[in-house]
């Protein structure tokens, strides 16, 4: 079974199963993924740590952390998923209000898969085959996140809060889309060396409300190959909950230390995770940032710690390692990351993941 026909029975499957307000486990799970090759270099262990036009998709309560002589922040990344089969882009712009320490941000993420062959219409009336009938077409997730942050001076330490609206659009070609909308909240708290962080993802917990189109021709063939014909129904995405914590260190007068550490708790039900449960599941990540003069920057991380059993019944713990290097030329960041998405049949899903960062300060 090839790569890219499992992911599009993996789709296909979360629509046809969806019933009406029933939660269903990985919903939305592309907005998961994460956005920005620093974060995915340092094993997507960000909530803590994100203080940049990416931090609306990390943690909203990040933006505040970059200050307003920085001005405008535009951000953009691209990255191809399961050896090319999907596609995923980023495209976000940050900027700061009047008021001091706040800032807002829009963000839009795109996960596709595009040239699926559509084979309803392969047999022709009499049953013969004609692959001329054979069309193609794009299943699509998009995400629009509006994001606002505020700072606020607590003693020794500084506060950050904010929060996402979020719209949801998803589609798979002319046969199913649907709308959705749900919120995030997040804080960050940051007292000397240390940053520690709290997200609600889909604190309200998202709801994506799905209507489908079959031709009378199309039905009958779904019928006809024992496939479910799916109903409009509304798909719901529970609440997942993010600790994390930060600590920087310097080394040396040029050479300074990052490290973070990330608790994800899932409540879809029981997920192959470290720990896990239902209906809440714990899987953590851990990233380290090593940079030189703020002008270099070196990173590592791990994720996705999973159980696995081999063909002896031996229980093993897989992972997903992740490298980064990331360079600053003035205003300008260039990231890239290159990390597994954690195949375990012996095929090479590494990805290249390469992102941009620029900013435009203000004149004087």
């Amino acid at each position: 079974m090839t790569l890219r026909f499992r992911c599009l029975v993996l789709l296909t499957a979360s629509l046809v199963l969806s019933l009406p307000a029933v939660a269903q486990k990985y919903s939305n799970e592309f907005l998961t993924f994460g956005v920005g090759a620093r974060a995915h270099g340092m094993g997507t262990a960000v909530v803590a740590g994100q203080n940049d036009v990416y931090a609306g998709a990390w943690n909203p309560a990040g933006l505040a952390g970059l200050p307003a002589e920085r001005g405008l922040e535009i951000g953009a990344m691209h990255a191809e998923w399961f050896g090319g089969v999907g596609n995923y882009d980023f495209l976000g712009v940050t900027m700061p209000l009047s008021s001091n320490n706040q800032r807002i941000g829009v963000s839009l993420i795109r996960f596709g898969i595009d040239q699926i062959p559509n084979t309803l219409s392969l047999y022709e009336a009499d049953g013969t085959i004609n692959y001329d009938n054979v069309t193609e077409f794009s299943a699509a997730d998009y995400a629009f996140l509006g994001t606002y942050s505020r700072a606020f001076i607590r003693g020794k330490g500084v506060l950050r809060v904010g929060g996402n609206v979020k719209v949801i659009h998803r589609n798979i070609g002319e046969f199913a889309s649907s709308w959705g909308f749900g919120l995030d909240l997040g804080a960050q708290y940051q007292r000397n060396d240390w940053t520690f962080a709290l997200l609600g993802r889909d604190i309200s917990t998202t709801f994506n409300a799905w209507s489908f189109s079959f031709s009378e021709e199309e039905r009958q063939v779904l019928e006809i190959t024992d496939n479910a014909i799916p109903i409009n129904s509304v798909e719901t995405t529970t609440p997942t909950l993010i600790l994390g914590v930060a600590r920087s260190f310097t080394i040396t007068e040029q050479i300074g230390l990052t490290a973070e550490l990330d608790l994800i708790a899932t409540t879809d039900g029981k997920r192959n995770t470290l720990v896990s449960a239902d209906p809440v599941s714990l899987d953590p990540a851990f990233g380290v940032e090593a940079d030189y003069g703020d002008f270099v920057f070196l990173r590592a991380g791990v994720s996705q710690l999973q159980r696995i059993r081999d063909f002896d019944n031996q229980e093993a713990i897989n992972s997903r390692p992740s490298l980064g290097l990331g360079l600053k030329v003035g205003q300008l960041f260039v990231d890239y990351a290159y990390t597994d998405l954690g195949d375990n049949e012996g095929r090479s899903t590494y990805s290249h993941i390469v992102s941009l960062r620029l900013g435009i300060s203000p004149k004087k």
